[in-house]
């Protein structure tokens, strides 16, 4: 553990002072191959970076805040484009909105006209006791699934997996929340962050659940770097299918900093499914509204089809490069650890 303070406490030296020369570049280097040459450096330490850490759930968080997003938002604003960029539709105004927007899972959202007053009676809970509260609860369920690991060779092996399912879920969003709490310390006061998740599990389709409720943060850098360009080339169909293509590459390799074992394919095959599907799914609606047959499913009926087949394929192909290359104990015994000790720093603190 001391070990991973010591690299945790680097990264968090490293990582403002490399974005700190980024957010000087515009004033000595221009759009194009002159900034994308001088980003370079900066792309490979956050390559390297979170090889670092020892524990998967370090390694696995910081790969994904620096090698995949960070990454890709410095390479858009090497071109003058993405949420970096100083003639982007909501430029950073300092130092330290640069550092938060590039550095952690946020996207901040435009501002909208002020709301009209609700009556008082119109009024619910506020906002953040309510996020509060939901934050609980998730990390609650978190900590009883976790409890059940133990138990785990004596459940049924779908069940298990049904399970880690949930746990991904539950634990990707109470990370993104908490990197939006500390956003939110280093940006302006009043500025609002759009959502990172928005109910996944009500997804009434493929398209729904890929573009509008799962890990939204990373559909919306897709959608920059990837679908938007290709789509303007070759076809709405054409971008679907890259952005699924480069998704897949980029979870294969967050999955070796996970597993720290050569990608098998397997993943990469699963956003590849997934993008022919939704891409065929986008087609046939075209289609059916074309000629005015039906209307889209009752969502009673449509979100269980919908989590049905993410979790069939999931347990198909992206759990088993999990599970073969021993990484699962690994996720199990720091998860265990983790709950272990928050329960202990809660008892201490009664």
């Amino acid at each position: 553990m001391g070990e991973e303070m010591v690299s945790l406490i680097r990264a968090c030296a490293v990582v403002p002072a490399a974005l700190g020369y980024c957010y000087v570049l515009p004033f000595w280097t221009s759009i194009g191959r002159r900034r994308l040459l001088a980003v370079l450096p900066v792309v490979v330490l956050f390559a390297v970076l979170p090889l670092s850490f020892r524990t998967i759930h370090l390694r696995g968080i910081s790969a994904f805040f620096l090698s995949w997003l960070a990454t890709f938002k410095l390479l858009l604003f090497s071109l003058g484009r993405g949420p970096l960029s100083p003639t982007g539709p909501i430029p950073p105004s300092s130092f330290l909105t640069f550092l938060a927007v590039a550095a952690l899972p946020i996207k901040v959202r435009r501002k909208q006209p002020p709301p009209q007053p609700q009556p008082p009676r119109a009024r619910g809970a506020p906002r953040p006791l309510l996020t509060l509260l939901g934050f609980a609860a998730k990390g609650f369920l978190l900590a009883f699934i976790v409890s059940v690991y133990p138990h785990r060779r004596r459940l049924h092996r779908g069940l298990v997996l049904g399970l880690y399912c949930v746990h991904m879920y539950l634990s990707l969003d109470m990370v993104l929340a908490a990197a939006a709490a500390a956003g939110r310390a280093l940006l302006p006061a009043g500025t609002e962050l759009a959502p990172q998740f928005a109910a996944p599990y009500l997804s009434s389709s493929l398209q729904d659940f890929w573009g509008r409720r799962w890990n939204l943060m990373v559909s919306d850098i897709l959608r920059s770097a990837v679908y938007a360009p290709v789509r303007a080339a070759w076809g709405s169909t054409t971008g679907v299918m890259a952005a699924f293509l480069v998704s897949g590459l980029m979870h294969e390799i967050m999955f070796y900093y996970l597993t720290m074992k050569p990608p098998t394919g397997e993943v990469g095959f699963f956003f590849a499914l997934h993008g022919a599907c939704m891409a065929a799914e986008i087609t046939a609606k075209r289609w059916w509204a074309r000629r005015g047959m039906g209307g889209p499913l009752n969502l009673a009926v449509a979100a269980p089809l919908t989590i049905g087949f993410l979790v069939a394929t999931g347990i198909w192909l992206f759990f088993p490069q999990i599970t073969r290359s021993g990484a699962e104990e690994a996720v199990v015994s720091e998860a265990e650890a983790l709950v272990g000790l928050l329960w202990g720093a809660g008892g201490r603190a009664r």
